[in-house]
């Protein structure tokens, strides 16, 4: 668990720091050169998003459990990180309806997705991990939203054709995770209790 607990702070620290910090984060680019200044972002989040897999599976051997869900909450989970990864793709896909009423769709997404898995979940270990997430990405959002409203931020606007690439790269994504990948990498069925 506390490897977990570092690589957390790791992780959600390096991104909160330039948004934090946005005069710092200028002048490392200036100092570094913006390609490096992403390179050694990304290594930095990296290196704290694996020692967070990491931490959880080893927390995942000594399971202690906060709060049984009932099983219709595995249910929800799902709609819950369906919707979760359209906000996602919404993010990347140009003039969607989505981002342009949204204006942080991927941070949404992530916290509809643990919203979804806290309600899914009672385990310690699980509670930490989405509780992290949930509490980083809710005030970013809403503190981005909040200066693109100060400084008069535009987003494009939405097109059929965006909102309809956006959904089904989610849906699809979604699919491809739900069925296939998340056994696969985190070694839990999560449509196992819905056949």
């Amino acid at each position: 668990m506390q490897l977990m607990i570092y690589g957390l702070f790791v992780f959600l620290g390096v991104h909160v720091v330039p948004l934090v910090f946005p005069r710092w984060r200028r002048r490392q680019i200036d100092r570094f050169g913006e390609r490096a200044w992403k390179g050694m972002f990304a290594v930095v989040a990296l290196a704290g998003l694996v020692l967070t897999c990491i931490g959880f599976g080893q927390a995942r051997r000594l399971p202690l459990a906060l709060y049984t869900p009932p099983l219709s909450m595995d249910h929800l989970n799902a709609l819950f990180t369906l919707v979760a990864f359209v906000l996602v793709a919404a993010a990347y896909v140009p003039r969607n309806h989505i981002k342009a009423a949204l204006g942080q769709p991927m941070l949404l997404g992530v916290v509809v997705w643990a919203s979804g898995h806290l309600l899914a979940t009672g385990l310690l270990h699980d509670v930490v991990l989405f509780g992290a997430f949930l509490s980083w990405a809710l005030p970013v959002a809403v503190w981005l939203r909040q200066r693109d409203r100060l400084e008069g931020v535009d987003y494009p606007a939405g097109t059929l054709r965006g909102d309809a690439i956006a959904v089904v790269i989610g849906v699809a994504a979604w699919a491809v995770f739900a069925f296939w990948l998340h056994r696969w990498l985190i070694g839990v069925d999560p449509m196992a209790g819905m056949h």
